[in-house]
């Protein structure tokens, strides 16, 4: 059975775009589609477009075009161009002609040249007044990408004109006159505030405006060209509602891929807007480890209000109910004074142009100044604009940051203790309990929905009353109340907003595959777990719309969803997807072609006069209809004459048939190019005087007295024997079968063999078989009748006549054929990605008739329904079946078709799962080689299947031969192998498989043979980093050091110390093939020092050296004297100490005792001079100082203690204290240590160190390149006791450079810098390519 074509996702090649038009010009949109006859159909507002002066619709082939003349503002709409299946949507946006100048004089000095329609020209900022100097220009206009949290001053809204605002600048679609002497564009320009994609975004969706019931959509675009994964977005509403819930009727969420580009686009699409969709959205994206996200806003306007002012209707009330019934404009007509709030924003936004129309003088306002901050801070955001245009501020964004400055104190409520929580979110279908805590425990509360208050009815909502806590529970939570909810106290409130998420909806009943005929109705039905879910379908990726051919139309029934195609046509195959928020199911649709089989032709006939004629067919399709025809006239029914049309029989039945009734009559079926024909002979019967003697004969037309006669009849049908036959007086009849006619013998003799007999005498049956026989005489015939015959009933059937003139025989051969068994042994030979080989044996019993073909089934184990492979008989035994889905388990059947019709289906096969071979391995090459073995390693075949990776067998053959010898016993699971045992000098040819349940896949080779010998190799010796420099490990460590490196043959490894060979015992050295270790399991102060490896291989060498600093606790100080002690205080001195225990002395901590208790208190600690002064001592107290050196390790063991005692002398005892000149200690700083040059590899953070002294501590201060970077984020500066670092956190090839270092203070500065290298990473191909 040939494969049905699969169509191609999308009927255009080029597809149209959107398109800005100037106002009066032309517009013209072209599209391309796949065939050159296809047919297309342009719309605009889902009508379809006709060609006309208007709009000109051309087709060249397959290329078509739309053009638009004398474009107006009427036709900015959505257009589609319609092509198949496939439909495109673009938009026409119309922008206004340019307008002369504003100060432009026209007929008179005192006329302006704009018209009054021309808003842009009214604005107070933009045109001159009678109090302005005409030479001022207007406020500059804001860029169309400033961002949503600082908006442009004063920029107007969509519902907005811009003489509406103050310094207002003309949106997108308006143009706005330049002012004189205004500055040229470039130069009034801001600078470009757009964000850099720097993240996964390559385009982030922008900020929008949208009037209410109009539609918006947001796009995203993702370049998945360096992401491992399909990336996934979120889309989010304010800071944590998940917008996937929420996707229905007014919010649809899209997804499309173009495969050329890499780009992901994802599409947000708000259809008819609603006021409480405003607000902050955020699109946050993810793949792996890789995140981005965007913020933007969504700004909605009321329907812009008539072009006529009307001062009254600033005067109207208006309500929330007038607002849904009848828009921003209606009006409430109630009369009653609260029936709703006096609305002036009319008034406010038409003021100056009612100014204008009536030449009103603007008076000064003499009312007091009022503090605009302080209601801005109680005012809600969505009153800013309102407020700022009233007060006369310009600066909209200044006022904005002032604002985000200000601390909002929030006013304590006196009713509640515990307001609302700011929202609440519940699944559908489970309930939800709402608390608030009131301060009067016996006040009462009402609760709002919408502002309407909510009646106990019910079990809906449960009202609770429990101390200060109120309660509102609402049960069994529908769409319907997703809604703001209040609580209200007297005249205070508190509010919350409740979202009702709807669960995932599942899919319970999968699609399943279908084979169908041309023409036929085809329902394709899933279940899933809601009533009443959304669920999108698709054709081969290509989403299907009820289009107004109704070609496709989708019922609902409850859970179940049924997609219905009329009249299916080839076109319709391909793979359909039924689509839910929480899964997809997927069904293959076969439409075959049959052509229509004659099962049983008509006959000739002959009648004789007053019989009945009964023509009888028998076709495949039992919807087929046909007509009968007489000579080549159409037979019309009457009283004689029947046509009869039962399931796939069609009959002609001609009842007391006459001479006339004599011709060729065909039955030609409706729709097909052939007919079937017989002949109706009618057999005139002759009288003629018969004497009363007359001996029975037995006339039959199709044979001769002895010439047997063979009658095929299909098993379960009537066999009906109809004999002629003459003789005077009535003869006897006798049927007897198992032996022919001339072995009868009379009645009265005996019988031999098994036979059965049926008699008739005079009319009447004298013997008679079991109930399905009927024997019976009429005026001249016999008729026998066999009801329902089987195969037994099959043989010779012998009639004899006997009278006492004589008797007659005759023999009548009878054939029941009937379908065959059904097949034997079905079983799958081999399966592949989408197909299998089933084979099968032959019936053991064919029916009587020759095999015609076989007819193949199959279904998914899970499934029920069994879908035919063909319709037309197979003749072969083996057969492939394809289109299947990988990975599914299947199962098949055959049934066998022979003349008669088909077999009962054979058992089914055993289950079996379609599965391809892998891919081969990619990237196979040699990692090593020697003199008798070779390394090789590959990577997984990129595609796997459904089946699991088995393992790869290795093989390989010497050049020259086709024999291919495996590598080793079995497969292996790993992607790299040795091959050992080779012959050197040999040329070998190396190729790798993958093996999975399918079996092997292609072969992955080497590009040419590889000779087995072992290839010299440069010594080079792979220092790790943290050997690069100084390595200080404590006394009594352990030192364990692997050093890698390469070269071939086999390196000779030494090393050494100071210059002279490394003793074994005073280190261990082990060596490998492909590193050395160097090994001291307990160092001592004699293990430091430079350490040098060289590595050699036939003199050719490299070398590496490794400084090893063993440290150790230092001695105590030396010296520790007093020597001063002067009122509180004592001075003391003291010298470091002779062993610093290898490293530099970090300080000293001092401690004190009191001669009394003798308990030690440390005064200072890390302190790192030699001399010090201990303060605040207690009079009459004598005290004793000790002091221990800090070093890297720790504290001395021993501290170093004072000989002598200092006493502090009472208040009382005169003391002059000498006269000593003040000692000046400040001093400039100087660097002690400076800074390195250092090359450094590029993602490895690093550091820059230097140290610094200086009294008073001087300021420090680092520059890159001179420029200052103390605020930058990827610095880190530390300073600890004069040590400065500066930490750069992974750098890149850019923060190389110059560093310098500062230190000021008031004595002095200093500077060092040095030079910063920053390498790129060696990739691992390239150090792949260093190995070889």
């Amino acid at each position: 059975m040939p494969e049905p074509v699969k169509k191609a996702v999308s009927a255009f090649t080029k597809k149209p775009k959107s398109q800005e038009a100037e106002e009066g010009s032309s517009a013209v949109f072209e599209a391309q589609t796949e065939k050159p006859d296809a047919k297309v159909k342009w719309q605009c507002n889902s009508k379809d477009i006709a060609s006309s002066d208007k709009c000109v619709i051309t087709a060249d082939g397959n290329k078509h075009s739309l053009t638009i003349k004398a474009v107006t503002k009427e036709d900015a709409n959505v257009y589609a161009v319609i092509a198949g299946g496939s439909k495109v949507k673009f938009d026409l946006k119309v922008a206004p002609k340019p307008e002369a100048p504003v100060g432009a004089p026209a007929d008179g000095p005192g006329e302006s040249s704009v018209k009054p329609e021309q808003t842009p020209a009214e604005a107070p900022a933009a045109a001159p007044t009678e109090d302005q100097n005409p030479t001022e220009p207007p406020a500059a206009a804001p860029m169309d990408d400033q961002t949503p949290s600082e908006p442009p001053a004063a920029a107007p809204t969509e519902d907005q004109t811009p003489s509406e605002t103050p310094a207002a600048a003309p949106t997108e679609d308006q143009t706005a006159a330049p002012a004189p002497n205004a500055p040229p564009a470039e130069e009034a320009q801001p600078p470009d505030t757009r964000q850099d994609l720097t993240g996964l975004f390559t385009e982030r969706p922008q900020s929008g405006e949208v009037t209410i019931g109009e539609n918006i959509t947001f796009v995203a675009k993702v370049n998945a060209e360096s992401l491992l994964k399909k990336p996934t977005i979120k889309w989010f509403k304010g800071k944590w509602m998940d917008l996937a819930s929420k996707s229905g009727k007014h919010l649809q969420l899209k997804e499309t891929y173009d495969r050329p580009s890499k780009v992901y686009t994802f599409e947000m699409q708000i259809i008819e807007a609603k006021n409480n969709f405003a607000g902050a959205y955020r699109c946050e994206v993810s793949s792996r480890d890789k995140f981005d996200s965007c913020n933007f806003e969504l700004a909605v306007h009321e329907a812009s209000a008539a072009e006529g002012f009307d001062i009254r209707a600033a005067f109207r009330r208006t309500s929330e109910a007038s607002k849904k019934k009848g828009g921003p404009h209606s009006s409430s007509t109630d009369g009653k004074e609260d029936s709703g709030e006096l609305d002036f924003s009319t008034l406010l936004k038409k003021r100056d142009s009612f100014l204008k129309s009536s030449n009103r003088a603007v008076h000064v306002s003499n009312e007091p100044d009022l503090d605009v901050w302080d209601i801005l801070s109680k005012a809600p955001s969505s009153e800013f604009e309102k407020i700022a245009f009233q007060h006369g501020i310009t600066d909209l964004r200044g006022m904005l940051k002032r604002l985000k400055k200000m601390k909002k104190e929030e006013k304590k409520s006196e009713v509640f203790q515990k307001k609302l929580d700011p929202a609440y979110q519940v699944t559908k279908g489970h309930k939800i309990k709402m608390e608030v805590e009131v301060a009067n425990e016996d006040v009462e509360v009402k609760w709002l929905k919408n502002g309407q208050e909510i009646q106990p009815t019910g079990s809906k909502y449960i009202f609770e009353s429990v101390g200060n806590m109120r309660y509102l529970t609402i049960n069994h939570c529908s769409l319907a109340d997703d809604a703001a909810y209040s609580c209200v106290v007297g005249e205070e409130k508190c509010t919350t907003e409740l979202f009702v998420k709807e669960p995932p909806v599942l899919i319970v009943k999968n699609l399943e595959d279908q084979m169908v005929m041309k023409g036929e109705r085809v329902e394709l039905e899933c279940e899933v777990s809601e009533e009443g879910a959304n669920v999108k379908w698709e054709k081969d990726g290509v989403e299907l719309t009820r289009d107004e051919s109704f070609k496709y139309r989708f019922k609902k029934d409850g859970c179940k969803h049924v997609l219905i195609i009329n009249e299916a046509t080839k076109e319709d195959c391909g793979h359909y997807k039924v689509k839910t928020n929480g899964g997809e199911s997927m069904a293959e649709l076969l439409v075959q072609e049959k052509d229509l089989e004659v099962y049983q032709s008509i006959a000739d006939l002959t009648v004789k006069a007053k019989d009945q004629a009964v023509f009888k067919c028998e076709v495949s399709d039992e919807n087929v209809r046909g007509t009968w025809y007489k000579n080549g006239v159409e037979v019309q029914p009457d009283a004689r004459i029947n046509i009869s049309h039962i399931g796939r029989i069609h009959k002609l039945t001609i009842d007391e048939v006459k001479p006339e009734d004599e011709g060729d009559y065909t039955f030609v079926p409706d729709g097909h190019a052939f007919n079937l024909s017989a002949k109706l002979n009618f057999l005139e019967v002759k009288i003629d005087y018969v004497p009363r003697q007359d001996p029975p004969k037995i006339h039959l037309d199709c044979m001769g007295r002895t010439t047997e006669s063979t009658i095929v009849v299909v098993a379960g049908n009537k066999l009906r024997l109809d004999v002629p036959i003459t003789g005077d007086p009535a003869p006897t009849v006798v049927w007897t079968k198992g032996e022919k006619a001339s072995s009868v013998k009379p009645a009265g003799e005996e019988k031999e063999g098994k036979t059965s007999s049926w008699t008739l005498n005079d009319g009447d049956v004298v013997t008679e078989g079991d109930g399905r026989l009927h024997v019976e005489t009429t005026k001249g015939h016999c008729i026998f009748t066999i009801e329902g015959a089987e195969r037994q009933d099959e043989g010779i059937y012998s009639v004899v006549v006997r009278n006492p003139a004589g008797e007659d025989t005759a023999d009548i051969n009878v054939k029941v054929v009937d379908v065959p068994d059904p097949p034997q042994d079905v079983k799958i030979l081999s399966v592949g990605e989408d197909s299998c080989t089933v084979q099968w044996a032959p019936p053991s019993f064919d029916g009587g008739q020759p095999i015609i073909g076989y007819v193949m089934e199959r279904k998914k184990v899970k499934s029920y329904r069994w879908m035919r492979l063909n319709f037309d008989p197979f003749p072969d035994t083996t057969y492939e079946a394809k289109r299947m889905i990988e990975g599914v388990t299947y199962e098949m059947r055959v049934y066998a078709v022979n003349s008669i019709g088909m077999s009962r289906h054979s058992p089914a096969s055993q289950p079996f799962v379609p599965v391809a071979p892998t891919s081969e391995p990619i990237g196979l090459c040699v990692e090593d080689i020697s003199d008798t073995s070779i390394s090789l390693k590959w990577r997984r075949p990129e595609r796997i299947g459904s089946s699991d990776l088995e393992g790869y067998g290795v093989e390989y053959c010497k050049e020259g031969t086709d024999e291919w010898i495996p590598a080793m016993e079995g497969l292996t699971d790993r992607t790299a192998l040795v091959v050992r045992g080779l012959t050197t000098g040999d040329k070998l040819q190396f190729r790798v498989r993958a093996y999975n349940m399918a079996g092997p896949s292609s072969p992955a080779t080497l590009a040419q043979p590889v000779t087995i010998r072992e290839i010299m190799q440069r010594p080079k010796i792979w220092l790790p980093r943290t050997l690069r420099q100084t390595l200080i490990k404590k006394v009594g460590d352990t030192v364990n050091l692997v050093i890698p490196f390469q070269g071939k043959p086999r390196p000779k490894v030494s090393w050494s110390k100071d210059g002279e060979p490394l003793s074994p015992t005073f280190a261990s050295v082990r060596n490998s093939e492909v590193d050395t270790i160097l090994f001291i399991r307990k160092t001592e102060r004699i293990h430091s020092g430079k350490y040098d490896l060289q590595v050699e291989i036939e003199n050719v060498e490299d070398t590496a050296s490794i400084t090893l600093q063993i440290v150790d606790l230092p001695g105590p100080p030396e010296g520790l004297k007093i020597a001063d002690v002067w009122g509180f205080n004592v001075a003391l001195e003291w010298k470091p100490p002779k062993d610093n225990g290898n490293c530099d002395i970090s300080g000293y901590s001092i401690q004190k005792a009191d001669k009394k208790t003798m308990e030690w208190y440390t005064v200072l600690d890390h302190y790192r001079r030699t001399n010090c002064v201990v303060s605040d001592l207690i009079m009459g107290n004598e005290y004793v100082f000790r002091a221990v050196a800090i070093n890297l390790v720790g504290l001395s063991p021993d501290p170093c203690v004072t000989k002598d005692s200092a006493y502090i002398q009472k208040t009382g005892i005169a003391y002059k204290p000498p006269n000593h000149k003040d000692h000046d200690f400040s001093e400039a700083p100087k660097f002690t240590h400076p800074l390195v040059n250092r090359s450094i590899i590029a993602g490895y953070n690093t550091t820059l160190t230097c140290s610094v002294r200086g009294i008073p501590k001087p300021k420090v201060t680092w520059y890159k390149n001179k420029m200052d970077i103390s605020n930058e984020a990827k610095f880190r500066m530390l300073s600890k006791q004069g040590i400065l670092t500066l930490e750069i956190r992974k750098p890149c090839l850019f923060d190389g450079g110059v560093y310098m270092c500062k230190a000021v203070n008031a004595s002095g500065e200093d500077i060092v810098e040095c030079k910063l290298e920053v390498r790129p990473q060696i990739a691992k191909e390239e150090k792949k390519d260093d190995k070889k």
